[in-house]
């Protein structure tokens, strides 16, 4: 099997590099095998939280996620709720990787990081793995295995592993909406009246909801990794530090807004994280289909779920783009991000159009 995303591997960004010596001597009496040289590089997909390889010799490798760089809200990028639920999760569920230590001392690198098994696999981001090009069945195997894993995932016993107190399920989405609307307050540079009718007409279509489960709060194509030789088989389940307890629903509506289809219009394609082109991805219509059928729940509501999805993903850029304009990262992938909100808002005001009354 092939490295997960080998081509995402790149030398630390001048910015987002931290104490490599003080790191090797924390971890050495800490973690297995981390005795020895310590070669850091960096992962480039992502536009949150900071994620590094750290190889020590040829046979042991770790991963090392903390959050971004500058102000940010806790509970979006908390490794210690990631570590707290992946030091568990991986025995009700599979595709979660496995943790292996947690610090909280800033002192360390610069903020609080966690330290996770490498998976291997493929990762699917703008542009499908050449090895697949050549299988035409490859979109629609990785559509069914996404589908199938987070109806998996919705069904784990978040009881029995102990994530009872996790978070808390009645109210769920009402604080979802109202959280979103909080931090887009403290991420806009101007008072825009089209966001503020999207955060309207979601506090007035709140939905009476009855599921509760764990919620990953970030589930896309490209926090999915795939079995290098086998599309239908999913090896892992990334980025766990918005996991909490709440309505399964909000992930459905999460997924439908990272997914692209081919009657989207450019600017959404571009804000998408998956392949563009003739690929045979599911529609949205499918993943629901499919999901209902795994899950068995009534997605009547759904419109409701994808625009507080395209709501969620608006102010997450906002959020990411203010920093870029203050001066807290030098990432350039973040100067237009500007743009990708006004097309979010756009796409979440055709929706409720279309869903009016």
């Amino acid at each position: 099997m092939s490295s997960p995303a080998e081509h995402d591997l790149i030398e630390v960004r001048a910015d987002e590099r931290f104490d490599e010596m003080r790191l090797r001597r924390y971890l050495r009496d800490r973690l297995p095998g981390a005795q020895g040289e310590m070669i850091v590089r960096q992962f480039s997909g992502g536009k949150a939280n900071l994620t590094y390889l750290l190889a020590f010799g040829e046979s042991s490798e770790y991963v090392l996620r903390r959050p971004p760089l500058g102000d940010y809200a806790p509970s979006a990028h908390d490794m210690g709720r990631e570590n707290r639920v992946l030091s568990v999760l991986h025995q009700a569920f599979p595709f979660a990787p496995r943790t292996y230590l947690y610090c909280e001392d800033e002192a360390v690198i610069g903020a609080p990081f966690l330290i996770m098994e490498r998976c291997r696999g493929v990762v699917v981001r703008d542009a499908m793995p050449q090895r697949f090009t050549g299988d035409r069945s490859a979109p629609q195997r990785m559509s069914r295995a996404l589908v199938d894993t987070l109806a998996a995932f919705h069904a784990v016993d978040y009881e029995a592993i102990g994530l009872s107190e996790l978070g808390r399920p009645a109210g769920f989405i009402q604080r979802q909406v109202e959280g979103w609307w909080r931090r887009w307050g403290a991420a806009a540079l101007d008072d825009d009246l089209r966001v503020k009718q999207i955060y309207r007409w979601l506090a007035d279509h709140l939905p009476e909801s009855s599921y509760h489960s764990l919620v990953h709060n970030d589930f896309k194509l490209d926090n999915t990794m795939f079995d290098a030789e086998d599309p239908s088989r999913v090896v892992a389940i990334l980025d766990w530090d918005m996991c909490t307890l709440g309505d399964p629903l909000s992930d459905v509506g999460t997924l439908l807004t990272y997914w692209t289809g081919p009657g989207d219009s450019a600017a959404v394609r571009a804000i998408g994280t998956m392949p563009v082109g003739d690929f045979d991805f599911y529609s949205r219509g499918q993943i629901l289909q499919r999901y209902a059928e795994q899950s068995g729940r009534d997605l009547s509501n759904m419109p409701f779920y994808h625009v507080l999805g395209i709501f969620r993903l608006l102010v997450i850029l906002q959020q990411i783009y203010i920093r870029y304009v203050r001066g807290y990262t030098q990432d350039t992938r973040f100067a237009g991000l500007n743009v990708s909100v006004k097309a979010l808002t756009a796409w979440a005001h055709e929706i409720m159009s279309e869903n009016a009354g």
